[in-house]
């Protein structure tokens, strides 16, 4: 059994021709890497956080760090982060995924281990309306097309029920001790500024401040600071939906570099700041 999409026609194309072309453009576009993924695999990359929103407004900037994962050594697992914007609690996933592509696997022996290690319950109602781990998979199909027979991901949704710090100690002995190399994804936004989204802490310069926002947040994240990113999370209000991922990573990862690759707004794309919503590809080496 396999989770069908909800996001697809909406999100994303829903026709496999029209999506495959719809992330070809996310990679030449303008805002995007401009070419396709090198056909090599002599980069490596530990984690990555990536938006996940319309890719008519987010796909330009997730197509960079797909570039890198595409370029990097392949792992034998992708764990893949995402809030859960639908108001269920945290959980994972066991189903496999369905996209026009075709069915991504998910690794269910690491998923049952997990639960075991962790206070992480088995929940596919929290994922069957959800749509930031979804988002993320036509992606990575399309950038794992040489090892697709291999691919295999692990959902799990985050809200704020759990203990951050306790799970990603869990997470990472689980990754250990079943001695996965896994490649971790964040599905995260960043400021969603507006009326719309009941945010409004500045009203003039608002691209550069929104900018300046989100700066200060990459600042704690890529000292893995996870008590500076919460401090500062708490202080501003901003509006991250991928907070609780975050976290999560920020506590999971040890010894790596962080690199943002590209970062905008989608009041760049559409000419109006009114409403508006920041989107970042970060990489972790």
């Amino acid at each position: 059994m396999a989770r069908d999409p909800i996001a697809a026609g909406t999100f994303y194309e829903d026709d496999l021709d029209s999506l495959e072309k719809q992330i070809i453009g996310c990679f030449t576009h303008k805002l995007g890497p401009g070419d396709l993924p090198l056909s090599t695999r002599k980069k490596r990359i530990k984690a990555a956080i990536i938006p996940h929103a319309g890719y008519n407004y987010s796909g330009p900037c997730a197509a960079w760090a797909y570039k890198e994962i595409a370029e990097s050594e392949f792992p034998g697992l992708f764990i893949i982060l995402g809030p859960a914007h639908t108001g269920h609690g945290s959980s994972i996933s066991i189903e496999d995924w369905k996209t026009p592509f075709g069915i991504v696997k998910v690794d269910k022996d690491f998923a049952i281990r997990l639960k075991e290690n962790s206070e992480l319950e088995i929940n596919e109602d929290t994922h069957s309306g959800e749509h930031s781990i979804e988002v993320q998979l036509p992606f990575l199909q399309y950038t794992s097309k040489d090892k697709l027979s291999e691919l295999k991901i692990l959902p799990i949704a985050l809200t704020n029920d759990i203990n951050y710090k306790k799970f990603a100690k869990d997470l990472r002995k689980t990754i250990v001790d079943e001695k996965k190399e896994a490649i971790i994804i964040v599905s995260s936004d960043f400021t969603h500024y507006g009326p719309a989204y009941g945010y409004l802490p500045f009203s003039l310069n608002t691209k550069a401040r929104l900018e300046e926002q989100f700066k200060q947040a990459f600042e704690k994240i890529k000292n893995l600071d996870s008590k500076g990113f919460s401090d500062f999370v708490n202080k501003t209000g901003d509006t991250i939906c991928g907070f609780i991922p975050i976290l999560v990573l920020l506590e999971t990862l040890e010894n790596t570099k962080a690199e943002n690759l590209l970062y905008y707004s989608s009041g760049e794309l559409t000419g109006s700041y009114k409403n508006s919503v920041s989107y970042a590809s970060i990489i972790f080496r």
